[in-house]
């Protein structure tokens, strides 16, 4: 894992989500309704809610807008009922991308979502076309500015509290464990009040793949900035290594 700076690529993320922080808070939010429903508003009986505001607070989300999203969400029993839909297809040059979305209306989003690998001169594949190529996995990226703590330490933090995996980048630690063990490592970090870059459950290639190619580049640009522009999408994952 050396030498590939996964830190890059979330702080580019970041950049992009402070620029429209507003979007960012909204699919957190409907995330949140949605956990709150499947099973309740107590994150120590919800690993999914837990899940999702460890999410909340990775991208600042006050604590005070996560409360009162869990308090409308488990009041509000005329709330629009999202569903969760998931899309596999092929970018340029066969980059292998996952989609997940959350909406209440299937065929907007499914025309949106194909509509953004046409443009991108990529395709709509069949369910599990692509995602044998990813391993779901609970990722914690800490800045290596924002740490005082050795390498060692922080390491022994995070494998003492269950976690799966530690890397140390150029400009940063990455953190991998199991989904189901996420939230303790995370309250573990959060307990030594270790600042935190990227907190979530996410989907992580087994391999990336480069691009040289400028159209092909420019291509796939295209079809990643519509889906992060659709406001159904909750979250897209590619296996494309961006240089």
């Amino acid at each position: 894992m050396s030498g590939h700076s996964k830190f890059a690529n979330i702080k580019h993320k970041k950049e992009k989500n402070d620029a429209a922080k507003g979007k960012i808070f909204t699919i957190i939010g409907r995330e949140i309704a949605v956990a709150v429903k499947e099973g309740g508003p107590d994150p120590a009986n919800n690993f999914k809610l837990a899940q999702v505001i460890a999410k909340a607070k990775a991208n600042n989300m006050p604590n005070d807008t996560i409360d009162r999203g869990i308090k409308k969400a488990a009041g509000d029993g005329n709330a629009v009922n999202y569903e969760h839909v998931t899309y596999e297809g092929y970018g340029p040059n066969g980059i292998a991308i996952i989609v997940e979305a959350l909406t209440d209306n299937k065929n907007r989003t499914a025309a949106n979502v194909r509509s953004a690998f046409t443009k991108g001169n990529g395709s709509i594949g069949t369910q599990g076309c692509v995602s044998f190529m990813f391993d779901e996995k609970g990722q914690i990226i800490i800045d290596k500015e924002e740490c005082s703590m050795s390498a060692d330490d922080l390491m022994m933090i995070a494998l003492d509290a269950g976690a799966e995996d530690f890397a140390e980048e150029e400009d940063s630690f990455e953190i991998l464990t199991m989904p189901e063990d996420f939230d303790v490592v995370y309250k573990a970090l959060q307990e030594k009040q270790i600042e935190m870059a990227s907190a979530e459950v996410t989907m992580i290639p087994q391999n990336y793949v480069s691009l040289t190619d400028e159209t092909a580049v420019k291509n796939l640009n295209r079809t990643l900035d519509m889906l992060d522009e659709d406001d159904d999408v909750q979250a897209v994952y590619h296996n494309w290594e961006e240089s």
